[in-house]
Protein backbone atom coordinates (compact mmCIF):
# COMPACT_ATOMS: atom_id res chain seq x y z
CA UNK A 1 0.00 0.00 0.00
CA UNK A 2 1.35 3.42 -0.90
CA UNK A 3 1.96 6.13 1.66
CA UNK A 4 -1.03 8.41 2.30
CA UNK A 5 -0.64 11.96 0.96
CA UNK A 6 -2.28 14.60 3.16
CA UNK A 7 -3.14 18.04 1.86
CA UNK A 8 -3.19 19.10 5.51
CA UNK A 9 -3.64 17.47 8.88
CA UNK A 10 -4.10 20.14 11.54
CA UNK A 11 -5.69 20.27 14.96
CA UNK A 12 -7.24 23.60 15.89
CA UNK A 13 -9.08 24.96 18.90
CA UNK A 14 -12.74 25.67 18.22
CA UNK A 15 -15.68 27.14 20.05
CA UNK A 16 -19.00 25.37 19.46
CA UNK A 17 -22.42 26.73 20.37
CA UNK A 18 -25.40 24.39 20.37
CA UNK A 19 -28.72 26.17 20.03
CA UNK A 20 -32.27 25.02 19.45
CA UNK A 21 -35.22 27.28 18.68
CA UNK A 22 -38.66 26.96 17.21
CA UNK A 23 -39.71 29.03 14.23
CA UNK A 24 -43.26 29.37 12.97
CA UNK A 25 -43.13 26.05 11.08
CA UNK A 26 -39.70 24.55 11.71
CA UNK A 27 -37.54 23.52 14.66
CA UNK A 28 -33.89 24.45 14.33
CA UNK A 29 -31.22 22.43 16.13
CA UNK A 30 -27.92 24.02 15.20
CA UNK A 31 -24.27 23.62 16.07
CA UNK A 32 -22.26 26.74 15.24
CA UNK A 33 -18.51 26.20 15.12
CA UNK A 34 -16.00 29.05 15.28
CA UNK A 35 -12.33 28.61 14.46
CA UNK A 36 -9.50 30.57 12.93
CA UNK A 37 -10.14 28.93 9.55
CA UNK A 38 -12.49 29.90 6.74
CA UNK A 39 -11.61 33.60 6.76
CA UNK A 40 -13.74 34.45 9.80
CA UNK A 41 -16.76 32.49 8.64
CA UNK A 42 -18.44 29.88 10.82
CA UNK A 43 -19.55 26.33 10.17
CA UNK A 44 -23.28 26.02 10.77
CA UNK A 45 -24.59 22.47 11.13
CA UNK A 46 -28.30 21.73 11.07
CA UNK A 47 -28.44 18.58 13.17
CA UNK A 48 -32.03 17.76 12.15
CA UNK A 49 -31.38 17.73 8.41
CA UNK A 50 -27.72 16.61 8.47
CA UNK A 51 -26.72 19.63 6.37
CA UNK A 52 -24.02 22.20 6.96
CA UNK A 53 -22.54 25.29 5.38
CA UNK A 54 -19.65 27.67 5.97
CA UNK A 55 -21.40 30.98 6.53
CA UNK A 56 -20.32 34.59 6.86
CA UNK A 57 -22.23 37.83 6.70
CA UNK A 58 -21.79 37.98 2.93
CA UNK A 59 -23.46 34.58 2.59
CA UNK A 60 -26.45 35.70 4.64
CA UNK A 61 -26.95 38.58 2.22
CA UNK A 62 -26.80 36.24 -0.80
CA UNK A 63 -30.36 35.59 -2.05
CA UNK A 64 -31.30 31.93 -1.88
CA UNK A 65 -28.11 30.78 -0.14
CA UNK A 66 -29.69 29.37 3.02
CA UNK A 67 -32.59 27.96 1.04
CA UNK A 68 -30.14 26.05 -1.15
CA UNK A 69 -27.63 25.01 1.52
CA UNK A 70 -30.19 23.79 4.05
CA UNK A 71 -33.08 22.92 1.68
CA UNK A 72 -35.44 25.38 3.40
CA UNK A 73 -38.45 27.27 2.12
CA UNK A 74 -38.23 31.07 2.07
CA UNK A 75 -40.05 31.58 5.37
CA UNK A 76 -37.93 29.08 7.33
CA UNK A 77 -34.73 30.39 5.73
CA UNK A 78 -35.65 33.93 6.77
CA UNK A 79 -36.09 32.83 10.40
CA UNK A 80 -32.71 31.11 10.31
CA UNK A 81 -31.14 34.15 8.63
CA UNK A 82 -32.51 36.49 11.29
CA UNK A 83 -31.03 34.31 14.03
CA UNK A 84 -27.65 33.96 12.32
CA UNK A 85 -27.39 37.73 11.80
CA UNK A 86 -27.28 38.03 15.59
CA UNK A 87 -24.24 35.73 15.73
CA UNK A 88 -22.23 36.43 12.61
Amino acid sequence: MSERFFLYDDTVDTKTRFVSFMGENHRFDLAIIQSDRYYGKQIVLDIQSNRFAIIGEDDLKEPGYLEYAFKLNEEDAEEMRDFLYELI
